[in-house]
């Protein structure tokens, strides 16, 4: 039942998953009482209390973990009033998973011997995330469609807090007037689009999803802003500052080299380049397997360690900026544009709602809990002379 650590062993002092088939075991009893210690309910009148419509539901989860969950919530055996703060109380107490499933045992081996992110498979996700429907996106997101973690220092709502983060990247990379700028992973371009129009730079962005690109380019209108739909390992620069807000999470650990290899030889020698990444608290191989199924294909968090060590030698480390805390309510703000706005979407049906409902509020969750972080990671070439001055 921890969505973010399929691959988690139980940890020394806490008892291994009972080796007896599920047959000769109770799995209504094992999970009801394994939820009690956080105090999450089943049946009950709280808001986190899990609601169980089909006692299958017990069985799977013990099987499938974090993937038996998430099916089972999509295929409609159980609700929960307030999802996002039952998988808070789950991974906040640290509920362990009590099988650990064959499923996640070959998602780890899978990603030890096959690069799963590689030029062959890069644009997957792009076609089974990001081009699903730009209708869906349209009614979730902020006015600039920026689907990643917003700064809400000193914000009231999604937008200001938008362009708060926007703002935050621009001063940390010191843009200036006439200064060209890449954005590996650009989205629908509003990341270039604020970068052109506040601090009056030109740039180059690439994507790997056709709908993103074609959205960017009509955005980005009569800005000195090219679109690219294009896998970043075929970059060249150079170019002053670099940017990737929200991509390195679709890299992979085989990649992580590669991609800053690919950055230092695009950025100018005085350069700066910002990594934007969610990230995880420990170093793993692969993801999480019902994200990976259903939401993120070949996904994968890195650790500080991954991005650091992929870094050294060719970079100096000026800033780490930690605001994972501010993706909680993001995600919250993203499942309220969008929860009474579903009617207006029709042809996406019940079961897939009931999938992305699940992915919004888990997600929240698991932020909350911080089991997940967000970085701002500023890199240098050779260390910026005098020292870099942070910006919050």
């Amino acid at each position: 039942m921890t969505p973010d650590d399929p691959n988690e062993q139980s940890p020394p002092g806490q008892a291994s998953p009972d080796p007896r088939p599920l047959s000769r075991l109770n799995p209504r009893r094992i999970v009801i009482g394994r939820l009690a210690t956080v105090d999450v309910g089943v049946d009950g009148k709280r808001a986190w209390d899990l609601q169980v419509h089909d006692d299958r539901f017990y069985g799977r989860l013990l099987r499938a973990g974090s993937l038996g969950m998430g099916e089972s919530y999509m295929d409609g055996w159980w609700d929960c009033r307030r999802l996002d703060e039952m998988i808070y109380r789950i991974l906040r107490g640290d509920v362990k998973e009590s099988a650990i499933g064959w499923s996640r045992v070959g998602a780890s081996l899978r990603a030890s011997f096959v690069n799963l992110q590689s030029v062959s498979r890069a644009f997957q996700v792009g076609q089974r995330h990001y081009d699903i429907g730009e209708d869906l996106f349209r009614r979730m997101l902020d006015q600039r469609m920026i689907y990643s973690c917003a700064y809400w220092n000193e914000a009231d709502d999604l937008d200001a807090a938008q362009e708060a983060k926007l703002d935050l990247i621009c001063r940390k990379l010191g843009l200036r007037p006439g200064m060209k700028v890449l954005d590996i992973g650009c989205g629908w371009g509003g990341t270039l689009q604020y970068a052109a129009e506040r601090y009056g730079v030109e740039g180059v962005g690439v994507t790997i999803s056709r709908d993103q690109a074609e959205h960017a380019r009509r955005r980005c209108g009569d800005l000195p802003i090219e679109i690219r739909l294009q896998d970043y390992r075929e970059l060249e620069g150079p170019f002053d500052r670099a940017l990737s807000v929200g991509m390195f999470e679709h890299v992979g650990v085989r990649n992580y080299r590669v991609f800053m290899q690919v950055v230092r030889r695009c950025l100018a020698t005085d350069g700066l380049f910002l990594l934007h990444t969610i990230g995880s608290n420990r170093s793993k191989l692969a993801g999480d397997i019902w994200i990976d199924r259903y939401i993120f294909p070949n996904a994968k968090l890195p650790s500080v360690r991954q991005v650091t060590e992929a870094a050294e030698g060719l970079f100096a480390l000026e800033d780490l900026h930690n605001i994972g805390a501010n993706y909680d309510p993001t995600l919250m703000a993203w499942h309220a544009n969008l929860e009474p706005r579903w009617d207006e979407i029709p042809h996406y049906d019940e079961r897939f709602r009931r999938m992305w409902r699940y992915y919004l509020l888990a997600c929240a969750g698991s932020f909350r809990a911080r089991r997940n972080q967000v970085w701002q990671i500023v890199l240098s070439p050779g260390g910026v002379t005098g020292g870099y001055r942070s910006q919050r």
